[in-house]
């Protein structure tokens, strides 16, 4: 099989689909890669890096798609990228669909089959493509919820940390999962008054036994949400349901609780956001406020640690880009149930339910998808 790896071009994207060494392993396993001019400049490996490991250098991310049977990007593919794809070419990638209906619309009318890294599955029922960018999302939300905070940046000028005889900001985290308990230990690290909420009770006991002391946990009712929400000064939203749109946990009226120049970081905000008053920025213009709080959701915040990222993904997706290019998608989704729970698009269906359902578009299993 040809694989090939573009050069990333949604906004302040420094990631790359496939490292260097990711490009020899597909490359010892009897396949040919063939990567776009540039494409891995951001995360700090020169095009020479590719070649001299037997990678084909192509000029432009057209070339790369006219040449590949498989593409292996970071983000979703942007309008231009889309309008590459053809019927019968494997995408493998973050798609983040349920609340993009303009680019599920063009992967259905593409006919391409598209693998979504964050729907990919383990045999402990966790997101194992997600879960080392949502390790790197979790440990930045603190910093850039800090940042955010400072006056100079609009913030009500708190230090997470205190001083001697002066309190240190209070951080409530919304979701325990990987993001959340990641947030938690980094803004404890910081100094921080911190608490974690979560509707399920194993997972704050889990949580308590393993990090006692250095954060609380609380159950995550209306009535808990809605007080730490007014008493906070961060607030990151940490909340996942696999594929689907993020639940809008924090409604606008909840903001007249909260105190001026408050900050809110929306980890989130690629499922949709769980903030009613969200919408998804970039690197370069990373803060909008509403209503005196101030939001940071930026929607690819791994790519601002490029090389850090790159490589958490890389160790996490070569397996699957081996099989995949090993067997074909068709052969490697069916001996893998884990993989073929990331089967979001096929043959111009949706075969992602959750996505279907979020986008109120009909669609069929991913077992279904296998006869078609």
């Amino acid at each position: 099989m040809k694989v090939g790896c573009i050069r990333e071009i949604k906004a302040q994207e420094f990631r790359v689909g496939l490292t260097p060494g990711a490009a020899q392993e597909v490359i010892a396993n009897g396949h040919d890669v063939v990567i776009e001019a540039g494409a891995g400049v951001g995360s700090g490996y020169p095009d020479d890096d590719y070649r001299a490991v037997g990678a084909q250098i192509a000029p432009t991310a057209q070339a790369v798609f006219d040449l590949a049977e498989m593409i292996v990007k970071v983000k979703e593919p942007q309008p231009a990228e889309r309008a590459m794809l053809r019927p019968g070419q494997v995408l493998f990638a973050y798609l983040h669909l349920a609340p993009d209906r303009a680019q599920t619309e063009d992967l259905i009318k593409s006919g391409a089959t598209c693998i979504a890294f964050e729907t990919v599955t383990d045999a402990n029922r966790g997101l194992p493509l997600l879960a080392p960018m949502s390790e790197v999302a979790g440990k930045l939300a603190p910093q850039m919820g800090a940042w955010t905070l400072q006056k100079a940046n609009g913030g009500r000028g708190v230090l997470m940390g205190g001083v001697p005889g002066v309190s240190p900001a209070r951080v409530a985290v919304i979701g325990g999962g990987v993001v959340g308990t990641n947030a938690a230990r980094v803004a404890a690290g910081m100094g921080a008054d911190v608490v974690v909420l979560d509707r399920s009770v194993a997972r704050l006991r889990y949580l308590d036994e393993v990090y006692a002391g250095q954060f609380r946990t609380l159950y995550s009712s209306s009535a808990n949400l809605a007080e730490q929400i007014a008493s906070a000064d961060m607030v990151i939203g940490a909340v996942l349901i696999p594929g689907a749109a993020a639940p809008k946990l924090v409604t606008r009226a909840m903001l007249a609780t909260m105190k001026p120049g408050a900050a809110i970081v929306d980890v989130a905000i690629d499922q949709g956001g769980c903030f009613e008053t969200s919408h998804a920025t970039t690197h370069q213009d990373p803060i909008f406020e509403v209503d005196g709080i101030l939001h940071y959701c930026v929607a690819n915040m791994p790519g601002a640690v490029a090389r850090t990222s790159t490589q958490a993904l890389g160790n996490a997706t070569l397996p699957f880009v081996v099989a995949l290019a090993n067997k074909g998608w068709r052969q490697a989704c069916r001996d893998d149930a884990h993989l073929r729970a990331g089967l979001n698009v096929h043959a111009g269906q949706i075969t992602c339910p959750p996505v279907g359902e979020a986008l109120g578009l009909p669609a069929i299993t991913p077992e279904a998808a296998l006869e078609l």
